[in-house]
């Protein structure tokens, strides 16, 4: 019980209110407010307060977070480690939504015919990381720069190269400020200084590549994505442009170790890296 409080305090402290807390956990508004209300009464303390229509953590509930949610991280990826699987458990994959409209569309639909029980959600890099550690999702499938992890495996699919998009012919000998992705987000961080040290400007930064490159197609300003979503978008050949530096971001599977040598899990490992041996 004291482990089920811990963990909806940790969602609830992400996600602001008890409805999106209850979806994310698959249980009800007022089993995630009995949870917080048992935790409160286990401690002795306050841990929540209303603001407006969230719910805000006191000082207390932010001190306890700080420091247990590393270890509750920690402490859930091994429970799921031991946790028995059969051929009719439901997988969780925590995907990048573009990798999985760019790439995933077909080898998913011939997948499924072999094994029914997968589940894909898209999310960003750092929650995949988040997701995989906690054993929420069995594997993840990255995009961009990831830090190391004591306890995940890192295997790279490919490299994939970034070019422009923007209705008109861009001029070569005017260094044009961009659209980018949010470079503020961890695995995007490394392209931030490449940008400025060869003297271009960030115009905006956006949370979705596909805003990313609707604003460049518009004529807003040129959209730096990665090609992958050029071929997901049907993004016309006169609108796309070869970017002058050679930029790519990385396409990453993550996993523990102990899952991957889960047959079910090997197989879909397995099947994976093929699949992206197309586009290495």
């Amino acid at each position: 019980m004291l482990l089920e409080g811990l963990e909806t305090l940790y969602v609830l402290a992400q996600e602001g209110t008890m409805g999106k807390t209850g979806s994310r956990l698959y249980i009800s508004q007022s089993a995630v407010s009995k949870r917080i209300a048992n935790l409160e009464a286990r401690l002795g303390k306050k841990l929540i307060e209303p603001q407006g229509r969230n719910i805000q953590l006191t000082a207390e509930a932010k001190e306890l977070l700080t420091q247990a949610a590393p270890e509750l991280v920690t402490l859930k990826g091994l429970l799921f480690d031991h946790q028995q699987m059969t051929d009719d458990t439901l997988l969780h994959i925590a995907c990048s939504e573009t990798v999985l409209a760019a790439y995933l569309g077909p080898f998913l639909a011939d997948y499924l015919q072999k094994d029914s029980g997968l589940s894909f959600r898209t999310h960003h890099t750092p929650m995949i990381l988040e997701k995989v550690r906690a054993g929420d999702a069995i594997l993840g499938i990255c995009a961009g720069q990831l830090p190391s992890i004591a306890d995940l495996k890192i295997t790279e699919l490919c490299q994939e190269s970034y070019v422009l998009v923007y209705p008109t012919q861009i001029n070569e000998h005017q260094t044009p400020q961009l659209l980018t992705i949010d470079l503020h987000n961890p695995a995007n961080r490394y392209l931030e200084p490449i940008l400025l040290a060869n003297g271009y400007k960030i115009l905006m930064q956006m949370d979705s590549y596909f805003a990313v490159a609707q604003l460049g197609l518009s004529g807003v300003a040129p959209a730096l994505v990665p090609k992958g979503l050029v071929d997901a978008m049907r993004i016309p050949v006169s609108a796309v442009h070869a970017f002058p530096l050679n930029l790519t971001r990385p396409i990453s599977l993550c996993y523990r170790s102990r899952s991957i040598q889960r047959e079910r899990i090997q197989n879909l490992y397995q099947d994976l890296v093929d699949h992206f041996q197309y586009y290495a």
